[in-house]
C-alpha cells in the first residue's frame, strides 16, 4: 500500500562568497609592481657615467656676407699678340730672373716655325749620314744616346702610369738631348755642310726672336695665365675706396674702370704675390659695429671652404648694407680664381666646454672637479654660458685646465 508522506521543506542554494579585491589589497599590489619595475630599470639600465671630457668650443655671433677677394696682383698686357708660348707651370712659384712666358707679336708666323723646323730635320738626317759612315764605334755617342733613351723610356712608363715628376723628367730629357747635340756639332766641327745648316738654324732663330719677346720676372711671385679683368680696377691701393653700392655692383658682375689697360692690348699673365691679401664683406645687418683692428674669423664658402682669421680695417655703412673691409694674412692659392663668394664672419671667443653636470658649487664659487687618477681636484671657473647640455668656462687661474681632462659629473 502507497503511504504518503508530507512534503519537505525546498533548501535554498547558497550565495557565493564576494572575491572583490579591498582597498588595502589594491594598494599592496600597486605598491609590488611599482617596486618591480624600478628594479627592473635600475637593474638593467645601464649606469650613467660619472666623469665627462673638457672639450675645446668657441662663443660669439656669426654674420653671413657676400664677399669680394682682393689680392695683391699685376696684370701684363701687350698689343697684337699673335700667340704665347707658356714656360712658367700654371700657378707656380717663379723666382728672380725666371722667364714666364715668350710672347710672339703679330708679324710672327706659324710658317716661320715650320721653317725652323725643316732646318733642324736636315740636321738630324745629316748626323745620322755622318755617324754611320764611321768606320769605329764611338763609345760617348753611345753612351749619350742611352741617356737619351733611357729618359724617354721613362717618360713612357709615366705616362702609362708609373707614378713620378712629368716636368722634372722631361727637363732631363731635354737636357740629355742637348749634350748630344753639343757633342755632335764638335765631333763635325769640321764638316762644312753641317756648318752651313746650323748657320741657316741660327738665322731663322734670330729671325723667330725679332718677332717674340721672353717675359722674365724681377721678384719671387706666383704667377698664372687667367684673368678676370678685375686686376686693373681693383688693386691693393683702392680697394678701400669703394662704396657699399659700388661693391655690391662688382660682386654682381660689373667689372671696375680699366684706366691702366689700353685698347687692343691683351691680358698674357698676372703676379700675385703670395700670403696677403683682401676681403670687401657686405652684410646686411643695421646694428652690429665691428671693431677697427680686432681679429675676426672669416669663413668663405666656395668650392672648398676657407677658414681664416681677418682683420678690420675699416667699416663703412649705407644704403641697409655694412661694408666691413678685412685684412687676411694666409697663403692666397685657395682664392687664386675666386672672386666673389659667400662669407661667414664671427666674433669668437675661444674657450672650453664640459657637461652642466659637471659645474659643482664651494663656498659660492663655480668650478669643476678635475680628476686625474685617484686624485680629484677642485678647480674654480668662470661658467661663460650655458648651452644645449654644456657649460662654456674659462679658467681664472690660466693653465691649470686643458682640452682632454677628465671631470667628475653631479648629476
Amino acid at each position: 500500500m502507497y503511504q504518503m508522506e508530507p512534503p519537505q521543506p525546498v533548501q535554498q542554494p547558497e550565495r557565493p562568497e564576494d572575491r572583490r579585491l579591498s582597498v588595502p589589497q589594491i594598494m599592496l599590489i600597486v605598491l609590488v609592481l611599482g617596486f618591480a619595475a624600478w628594479y627592473l630599470i635600475t637593474t638593467l639600465t645601464p649606469e650613467a657615467s660619472a666623469y665627462g671630457t673638457i672639450s675645446a668650443g668657441t662663443l660669439g655671433s656669426r654674420y653671413t656676407g657676400d664677399c669680394l677677394i682682393i689680392r695683391d696682383e699685376t696684370p701684363f698686357d701687350a698689343e697684337g699678340v699673335t700667340s704665347i708660348q707658356y714656360v712658367a707651370e700654371e700657378a707656380s712659384t717663379v723666382f728672380r730672373g725666371g722667364v714666364i712666358c715668350n710672347v710672339y707679336s703679330s708679324g710672327f708666323s706659324t710658317r716661320e716655325m715650320t721653317t725652323l723646323q725643316e732646318y733642324r730635320d736636315q740636321i738630324k738626317e745629316y748626323q745620322v749620314k755622318l755617324l754611320n759612315s764611321q768606320i769605329t764605334t764611338d763609345a760617348q755617342i753611345e753612351k749619350l744616346e742611352s741617356e737619351v733613351l733611357t729618359r724617354a723610356r721613362e717618360i713612357r712608363e709615366m705616362i702609362g702610369g708609373v707614378r713620378g715628376n712629368m716636368a722634372n723628367q722631361e727637363r732631363l730629357l731635354g737636357a740629355a738631348i742637348q749634350t748630344r747635340q753639343t757633342y755632335l756639332k764638335e765631333k763635325f766641327s769640321n764638316d762644312q755642310r753641317l756648318s752651313r745648316l746650323y748657320d741657316d738654324e741660327q738665322s731663322q732663330l734670330q729671325r723667330i726672336s725679332s718677332w717674340t719677346k721672353q717675359y722674365v720676372t724681377m721678384n719671387e711671385t706666383l704667377v698664372s695665365f687667367y684673368s678676370d679683368g678685375y686686376e686693373y680696377g681693383l688693386t691693393v691701393s683702392n680697394y678701400d675706396q669703394f662704396s657699399p653700392s659700388e661693391v655690391r655692383a662688382m660682386i654682381n658682375g660689373q667689372k671696375p674702370s680699366k684706366e691702366s689697360l689700353q685698347k687692343g692690348k691683351t691680358t698674357i699673365y698676372r703676379t700675385i704675390r703670395d700670403g696677403h691679401w683682401y676681403v670687401l664683406m657686405l652684410i646686411r645687418d643695421s646694428t652690429w659695429n665691428p671693431v677697427e683692428g680686432a681679429v675676426y674669423e672669416l669663413r668663405l664658402e666656395n668650392f672648398k671652404d676657407t677658414m681664416v682669421q681677418a682683420r678690420v680695417v675699416s667699416f663703412t655703412r649705407s644704403g641697409g648694407e655694412l661694408e666691413v673691409r678685412l685684412s687676411i694674412e694666409a697663403p692666397v692659392l685657395p682664392v687664386l680664381y675666386v672672386r666673389s663668394c659667400t662669407g661667414v664672419l664671427g666674433d669668437n671667443v675661444s674657450s672650453l666646454t664640459v657637461p652642466q653636470e659637471a659645474i659643482y658649487i664651494q663656498d659660492n664659487m663655480p668650478g669643476i672637479v678635475v680628476v686625474n687618477g685617484d686624485y680629484k681636484v677642485f678647480i674654480p671657473v668662470n661658467v661663460l654660458e650655458k648651452r644645449d647640455g654644456l657649460a662654456y668656462i674659462a679658467a681664472i687661474q690660466q693653465g691649470v685646465i686643458y682640452e682632454g681632462q677628465t671631470v667628475q659629473l653631479f648629476r
